[in-house]
């Protein structure tokens, strides 16, 4: 059987958590898809019941025959809109493709709070078990929450899962726990064994990582955060004054979203990037400091000055990668290495989530 994940954001996360789930129940289950895993590989060996599989929009615009036992929309945002002659509809469809060849006796997850999914997805033309969730209550929803437990409601009696164990953090990360832990139940996981495996999730790289501390400040890499909704999630997620390193090549993004919790919470803002214009006079008069460099390390060591301890020094970028870095993960490596070298001198942790 096949679970299959999209959304803008939070794909990555969602896929590895519902992966984690049913490895930890016993499950014969397989990692694939765009998180790097062939998924023709993994059948062909024939040597499991269940396939986590993690899509972007480009492999779902070839996706013709192929079906989803269980399909998951974590949300739709502008992004990679060039793909699609910049129209919001023509990228929605590509997304909502993953419902396509469902039948009553599948699944289609999804999140019920996102005005894009509301808008394009067409419930009544759909064969597949709707199944909602939101974080606060609606009738519908088949998964809410009161506080950190996560109310579920699938077979029609309430069940309760507790999620305050869980590592992951922000309004972004409730989502995608709500959506796994659906996917998780439908495939038959016990809750006992949801809670449990909630404490020994660890996310990928690169997504609210916790590089370390030194004098009271916190060091987190967020390069995975390409996107406006992305940063602000990050933003949203964290309780501390942040020292914001942001920048790379814009993809037509609006910064308004951000200015209320820039306002809140941003002490200063260091732009890495080659052409900076755009963050600096959308956060002109909004952030105290703002600062430009094209050396990650010289990113660090302005943040290292600026910061006091209490404070988060937060790589989240909002923008691609490519003027400066090969990518997303060798921005995030580079910043790791650089705090390590100038702030830490000692090894990176890895794989270790920060907490609000």
């Amino acid at each position: 059987k096949f679970i299959c994940i999209t959304g803008t954001n939070g794909k990555t996360t969602t896929t590895l958590l519902t992966y984690h789930l049913l490895k930890s129940a016993g499950f014969k289950v397989a990692l694939a898809g765009n998180i790097g895993e062939s998924l023709a590989e993994k059948v062909i060996r024939d040597e499991y019941t269940h396939y986590v599989v993690e899509l972007s929009s480009f492999q779902l615009d070839g996706m013709f025959q192929f079906k989803a036992h269980i399909a998951i929309l974590l949300n739709i945002t502008p992004d990679h809109l060039d793909r699609y002659e910049y129209s919001m509809a023509k990228y929605a469809q590509s997304k909502l493709r993953i419902t396509q060849n469902l039948t009553a006796q599948d699944y289609f997850i999804y999140n019920a709070d996102d005005a894009l999914i509301n808008q394009y997805f067409e419930d009544d033309t759909f064969a597949g078990q709707n199944i909602p969730f939101t974080i606060d209550y609606r009738s519908q929803s088949k998964a809410y929450y009161l506080g950190s437990r996560l109310i579920t409601t699938l077979s029609g009696d309430e069940e309760q899962i507790d999620t305050s164990g869980s590592v992951l953090i922000g309004r972004h990360n409730q989502y995608n726990t709500a959506a796994a832990v659906l996917a998780a139940k439908l495939a038959g996981v016990a809750p006992e064994t949801i809670e449990l495996a909630l404490t020994t999730f660890k996310n990928a790289d690169h997504r609210l990582q916790l590089i370390g501390e030194a004098k009271g400040v916190r060091y987190i890499n967020d390069s995975k955060a390409t996107n406006v909704e992305a940063v602000w999630f990050a933003l949203d997620g964290l309780k501390q004054p942040i020292i914001w390193i942001a920048g790379g090549v814009d993809k037509g993004n609006d910064y308004t979203t951000l200015q209320p919790l820039a306002r809140e919470k941003i002490k200063a803002l260091i732009c890495l990037g080659v052409d900076n214009a755009k963050l600096v006079e959308s956060f002109s008069g909004i952030v105290p400091e703002i600062t430009e460099t094209q050396s990650v390390e010289e990113a660090v060591t302005r943040a290292q000055a600026l910061a006091q301890s209490g404070d988060v020094v937060l790589l989240s970028p909002a923008c691609a990668s490519f003027d400066l870095f090969n990518n997303y993960e060798h921005r995030g490596q580079r910043f790791a290495e650089a705090v390590q070298n100038i702030v830490l001198a000692q090894p990176v942790s890895e794989n270790k989530e920060a907490n609000a």
